[in-house]
């Protein structure tokens, strides 16, 4: 478990949308619960389905992480419970979808959730991980959540396109590195929406892997359609149905991702 007051902050990216990202934030939130972890997610989708999909939906929201973003809020006014013991979540909403304009001219513009997860950890409920859910799109909220972060988890869905994809996000997470946020590393790839018995997703492991080595989780996410009736019902796959292969995949995912972050302070 991570030091209390001194969260592991991870950043769920990618630029590409529908592939898996808040299905991933949100099952990866809950199942570091399941083995023992406190977690915050925060949602920084102007879409804010990472909050529907906790049950939170939109007339609930009545502080989201906009109003964090533009410092009308402290986080800690924010953050609501989820009904599930030490999983909380800062949620989001479409106003998110302004402000990057708002923010354009801003001090610090690109801190703005570094500062406010700062200092909800000197003040707020602790917890052992942060897990931020980032908008499908390299912007500015991509940027705060990548210079906040201590490392990035890329769901990475098994298609065609997925290495292209790839490059993008790893040259972003390279600048915000260069330029912002000198601690930032990548977690890991998870493969996502993985098919066994369709080739390409085959194929596209095998590339993936040869590619980026043992910066690949071993877990692969399933293509279930468990995890995809989940959000309708306001719950995390592992709620609905944590026996189906997606939410076990899940949980192996959270195992691991302990496991690195584990090794790596050893290795400090």
């Amino acid at each position: 478990m991570s030091t209390p007051g001194k969260p592991r902050i991870l950043a769920i990216a990618n630029q590409k949308g529908g592939v898996g990202k808040t299905t991933t934030a949100i099952n990866l939130a809950t199942a570091l619960v399941a083995v023992g972890e406190t977690v915050l997610l925060v949602d920084l989708d102007p879409q804010g389905n990472a909050s529907t999909g906790l049950g939170l939906f939109a007339a609930d929201r009545s502080v989201t992480t906009y109003d964090v973003l533009m410092g009308e809020r402290r986080l800690e006014a924010a953050v609501k419970e989820t009904g599930i013991p030490g999983l909380s979540l800062a949620p989001g909403g479409v106003d998110l979808a302004g402000a990057e304009v708002e923010l354009i001219d801003a001090d610090r513009r690109h801190y703005r959730l570094a500062d406010a997860l700062a200092d909800y950890v000197r003040t707020g409920d602790p917890v052992s991980y942060v897990v931020i859910d980032c908008p499908p799109s390299l912007s500015l909220l991509t940027v705060n959540a990548l210079a906040a972060a201590d490392a990035v988890i890329i769901p990475l869905q098994c298609e065609f396109f997925a290495l292209e994809g790839l490059s993008q996000i790893m040259r972003t997470i390279d600048t915000v590195r260069a330029r912002i946020n000198p601690k930032l590393e990548l977690q890991g790839v998870v493969l996502t929406m993985h098919d066994r018995r369709n080739n390409l997703s085959a194929q596209v492991e095998e590339d993936v892997r040869a590619h980026l080595k043992d910066k690949v989780y071993k877990t692969v996410i399933p293509r279930n359609v468990r995890i995809s009736e989940a959000p309708s019902f306001g719950k995390p796959a592992l709620l609905y149905d944590l026996k189906c292969p997606g939410s076990q995949a899940y949980i192996g995912l959270a195992s691991e991702v302990i496991q690195r972050e584990r090794a790596k302070k050893e290795a400090a």
